[in-house]
């Protein structure tokens, strides 16, 4: 390979092309390879692929159209005042280009995704869809008991769409490779806390969100191969702020805008984009009822964001809290997309634990086809500056 070329480049360009592919080529070539095959979409933050890897059907991540797409007929469905994913994803799905999905998720998020279940079942009546709801009581005999009937419930639709039973055993191999992909994704993280300039986060973005299109067997391979390739890589450390980004967990950040936060003079040590890849902390049990160890793991070792119920948001800001310790962050960055409900109205909350550790925040609002960059660029940047000036060394 050419000296000039870093050792990561070509994964990244890979993962670039997938993420760019709005047509899901790699998805569908993965269903045309063998008879009988169904794709699973999903929306942002958490559905437990585990159950859809253990039916056999390739789970498909769906986070809008991004910055690429204009949206032309989904506007006609939504009202202006609510945030753009809804409509972009109804424009890929009216031009076609979710045509070979057989079913879709969509998981508990706000009422914006509830209202978008309803409109699928409307618009596509021979396609599987289901509104995915998780427990806000987070007791065993109560919220778990409920989110084990949940979890099952979508065993039993997902069996009569395939034709063939899921069995405990196919559950508990497909826990194993989550469980695999799952530590991955944590030591890319990890990797980039510790050396955030051979991991930039704009890298570090495509390679999860090639894991949304790829099967997870093959994910798993790529990322243990940008690790390596990551590690072999020589690049120089900058003077750069670490900072956290936080309320990017649905309708995803366009590229330009992480690549604008770096070039600003920040390294973005932790965020929480696609939260699916993340949501559960820890393995999960390979032993016992997969469905009950997979409830277990949702109420205990899941992490504490504006997607999930908590009544008084005191676990949410020490959760961030201890994120920004753990990270040796020096100030967090709310970058949350307009009309987010979920990310909007707890703002407050954790801005006022950040205070309390006199931990340094900004905020602004963008949208998944956010053009215009330089603002973004000039006030991280300011940030970054502030920190270095006026934080005690």
């Amino acid at each position: 390979m050419d000296a000039t070329v870093a050792p990561t480049t070509p994964i990244v360009e890979r993962c670039q092309a997938l993420f760019e592919d709005l047509d899901f080529t790699a998805a569908r070539e993965w269903k045309a390879a063998a008879d009988g095959r169904k794709v699973i979409g999903y929306m942002p933050v958490y559905v437990p692929r585990e159950i859809m890897h253990a039916a056999g059907m390739l789970p498909l991540g769906i986070l809008g159209g991004g910055e690429s797409m204009e949206v032309i007929h989904g506007d006609a469905y939504y009202q202006s005042y609510i945030c753009r994913i809804p409509r972009s994803t109804i424009e890929l799905a009216i031009t076609k280009r979710l045509d070979f999905v057989d079913g879709m998720l969509f998981p508990s998020i706000c009422d914006v995704i509830r209202n978008l279940s309803g409109m699928w079942k409307l618009m596509f009546p021979g396609v599987y869809v289901r509104y995915f709801d998780v427990p806000q009581n987070f007791a065993d005999g109560i919220g778990g008991s409920y989110y084990v009937g949940e979890l099952n419930e979508l065993r039993k639709g997902l069996e009569a769409l395939g034709g063939r039973p899921i069995t405990d055993e196919a559950l508990r191999q497909s826990i194993a490779v989550y469980n695999e992909n799952r530590r991955l994704v944590r030591a890319l993280y990890d990797y980039r806390t510790q050396q955030p300039w051979k991991a930039p986060a704009s890298e570090v973005y495509v390679v999860l969100r090639a894991g949304m299109v790829l099967p997870v067997e093959e994910h798993n391979q790529l990322m243990q191969d940008y690790l390596a390739a990551a590690e072999a890589s020589d690049r120089p450390m900058r003077d750069n702020c670490r900072i956290v980004m936080q309320g990017v967990f649905c309708e995803q950040p366009p590229l330009n805008l992480i690549k604008s936060i770096e070039l600003a003079g920040c390294y973005i040590v932790d965020d929480d984009c696609m939260l699916v890849t993340r949501w559960l902390m820890d393995d999960v049990p390979t032993d016992g009822d997969p469905m009950e160890t997979l409830a277990s793991a949702f109420l205990h070792q899941s992490m504490e964001t504006a997607a999930k119920y908590e009544p008084d948001g005191s676990r949410k800001g020490q959760f961030l809290v201890d994120t920004v310790r753990r990270r040796a962050a020096e100030g967090v960055i709310f970058a949350a997309p307009s009309f987010c409900d979920p990310a909007l109205l707890d703002r407050p909350m954790l801005a006022r634990a950040l205070s309390d550790e006199s931990i340094p925040y900004i905020s602004f609002k963008y949208a998944e086809n956010s053009g215009q960059m330089q603002p973004i660029r000039e006030q991280a940047g300011t940030f970054a500056d502030s920190i270095k000036l006026w934080s005690e060394p």
